[in-house]
């Protein structure tokens, strides 16, 4: 370390050698890494692993919640003249339905996979901003309790997930019903917005030294995809809501017909967010599938640039398919075509990657373990969503369809099949290295096909029913009208996946107590995750690799690269809690980053925020301010230097590395 006297920056070169398990370096770097035991680290810790499982876990549980809540609504269709619900009570169900499964579980729970796996896929020890990401996962806990707390009490969201205007204004919803929606989105737009932020600066400053842009995972690139599309659309969605806020509240007029507002304005706002969420809950499932299937079919991935290309491609061109939702509502005929246009256009990159799979299981020699059955499902229903995309894109018929159940299979195939499936293939897979156990084989492909053929039987019919006529959102129907077989054949299916569910759960419960030790790398995997113990250290890795292909684990076999991928060596960062930064496209060394520590400020910023928003819905006012004022001290507890990292650093929280970073 060399200090140049007026030079108000430390410039250090890491060492390059090992750490050899055991060793004296992994003991101190265990020391630096590990967070408090008990309820202060279960505060306090910004560990981007233990975040990442919280998300996995309370994602799962919205999953379960929104899952007994699909099963009331079928009991409720399942036979004609049903009375099981009232016609409130639906709205409020299904309205509840869709906002879990869409808001609280699709997102939250590939950010769950995500937070846990990036560091370890790109050679990092933690998230480029570890306490903006326990901040995340905060604020979106507390957006979930926020919008379900109104429920027990029978004045939940009640005007769909979509929550168009003006069912959803002050003249035909006068209960809290709706502004606990628009309040809970806003605030779960933070937790979004914060964690989208966090994925975008982890990519392209926290590589391991060689991965450069075109060697990253594919299921990098689809987080990307969906992070880049968050920041742009989550500020139009959360924009929307606060303006039907003060429309309810304030008296504004922004969708009021009789005083000059624009009820269309609501779904050109919504749907600008709506569609793209669509692709950032589908792009990063893809993204496990594109990594974890080539591991079970013993071959790298056909057509690595061409799926990531694609991925990019299929968010960008997202970005101008939302007026398809909007066929119905009288748009100009140009318009129209140009859309329906973009939405048929929107099918060629995801065919690309389906063509990329079908392509690796042929060329491969699969294995047909578990997760394999769950990616392999996944291309199957994968396929029949798109299909059925393509389908209601075509305008004239989008006119015949649009309103009835038809819309509802295909959006199931597309947000429950195609993210569902991937999820449970992935937990299966990554499980060994959440937990350091394999889960049971035995009951793995119990589970698959129990869960593959409730999910057809459920789902699929409801095609027929739509081009029988049935309507949406309606809570029950009559005898006559023909719907009776389909309907309950549906709610038989729907009752057969949460069977399929019930068996995952009890897989993961033995597995957790009974499964069998796995050693780091059970599968024989080729990413940079299966080169540690599982499950990883708290520092992840003792040497930051040297990274030379997109498969450093099958570089012998594989012969890629001009020179090895070193993981037994590489640079050695032992002076305390920090990482290595990198170029943002070649990965080039440039920084070391001192990573902050374990603190309370973010579960305190998310909690003081979340008060401040309940203070908005009761019309608390002086509360709200007061919470407005404990959040803005607690975020400058949060930025105030630190000694130790002023007196390493003395002007930053940074050393820049000193060598070649041209």
């Amino acid at each position: 370390m060399t200090h140049n006297p007026g030079d108000e920056r430390l410039e250090r070169v890491p060492d390059f050698g090992r750490a050899p398990s055991g060793s004296d370096e992994e003991m101190r770097l265990a020391n630096i890494w590990r967070s408090e035991p008990g309820w202060r680290g279960w505060l306090s810790t910004v560990d981007h692993k233990t975040i990442g499982l919280r998300y996995l876990v309370t994602a799962f549980v919205f999953l379960l919640i929104g899952g007994i809540e699909a099963l009331i609504i079928r009991a409720q269709l399942a036979l004609p003249d049903q009375t099981l619900l009232a016609p409130e009570q639906y709205n409020q169900l299904f309205t509840m339905h869709g906002i879990t499964m869409i808001f609280l579980y699709a997102l939250p729970i590939l950010s769950g996979f995500s937070n846990y796996l990036w560091p370890l896929l790109l050679g990092s020890r933690d998230m480029a901003f570890p306490r903006l990401n326990a901040l995340s996962y905060w604020i979106f806990l507390f957006a979930g309790i926020f919008m379900y707390m109104s429920f027990p009490l029978g004045l939940a969201p009640n005007a769909g997930w979509f929550n168009y205007v003006p069912i959803s204004g002050p003249i035909y919803n006068t209960g809290p019903n709706i502004d606990v929606f628009a309040l809970g989105m806003v605030l779960l737009g933070i937790s979004t917005t914060a964690g989208s932020v966090n994925f975008v600066v982890t990519l392209f400053r926290m590589r391991a030294p060689g991965m450069t842009i075109n060697k990253v995972p594919i299921l990098v690139w689809g987080t990307l995809a969906a992070s880049v599309a968050n920041l742009v659309t989550i500020p139009a969605v959360s924009l929307a809501f606060f303006l039907l806020w003060m429309d309810r509240q304030l008296g504004t007029q922004f969708f009021d017909v009789a005083n000059g507002g624009k009820p269309l304005l609501w779904q050109h706002l919504f749907w600008i967010f709506g569609h793209p969420w669509v692709y950032a809950i589908v792009l990063p499932a893809m993204g496990i599938v594109s990594d974890a299937l080539p591991t079970f079919c013993r071959r790298p991935l056909v057509g690595y640039a061409a799926v990531a290309l694609a991925t990019m491609a299929t968010m960008l061109i997202g970005f101008v398919v939302w007026m398809h939702h909007m066929f119905a509502t009288g748009l100009p005929t140009v318009s129209l075509s140009l859309f329906g246009a973009a939405s048929m256009a929107i099918s060629i990159p995801s065919a690309v990657a389906v063509f990329a799979w079908i392509a690796t299981i042929w060329v491969g020699r699969p294995v047909f373990k578990t997760p394999f059955l769950f990616f392999a499902g996944f291309v199957i229903l994968f396929v029949i969503g798109g299909l059925s995309g393509v389908m209601v894109a075509a305008i004239s018929l989008n006119w015949q369809l649009n309103e009835t159940y038809f819309v509802v299979a295909h959006l199931h195939y597309v947000l429950l099949g195609i993210n569902v499936f991937p999820v449970i293939g992935g937990i299966y897979y990554w499980f060994p290295k959440f937990t350091g156990r394999m889960m049971n084989e035995k009951l793995g492909k119990w589970n698959f096909w129990v869960m593959f053929i409730g999910f057809n039987m459920g789902f699929f019919p409801m095609h027929i029913a739509g081009l029988l006529g049935m309507p949406r959102r309606i809570y029950t129907y009559s005898s006559r009208m023909g719907w009776d077989s389909v309907n309950l054949i549906t709610s038989i299916g729907s009752f057969i996946l949460a069977i399929g569910i019930l068996i995952f759960l009890i897989n993961v419960i033995i597995s957790l107590k009974r499964g069998e030790k796995a050693n780091s790398n059970p599968w024989d995997a080729a990413t940079l995750e299966w080169s540690m113990s599982s499950p990883p250290p708290p520092y992840n890795f003792a040497v930051i690799p040297a990274v030379a292909s997109r498969h450093p684990l099958w570089e012998d076999r594989l012969e890629e690269g001009i020179r090895r991928s070193n993981l037994a060596e590489g640079y050695l960062l032992m002076k305390g809690h920090e990482t290595l930064g990198t170029s943002p496209i070649d990965a080039k060394p440039l920084v070391i980053f001192k990573m902050p520590g374990d603190s309370y400020t973010p579960f305190f910023v998310g909690l003081f925020v979340s008060l401040l928003f309940l203070g908005l819905l009761l019309h608390w006012w002086s509360f709200t301010g007061l919470m407005a004022v404990a959040s803005c001290i607690t975020l400058i507890i949060w930025m105030w230097p630190q000694k130790t990292l002023k007196q390493r650093t003395e002007s930053g929280t940074t050393y820049p590395f000193q060598g070649d970073s041209k």
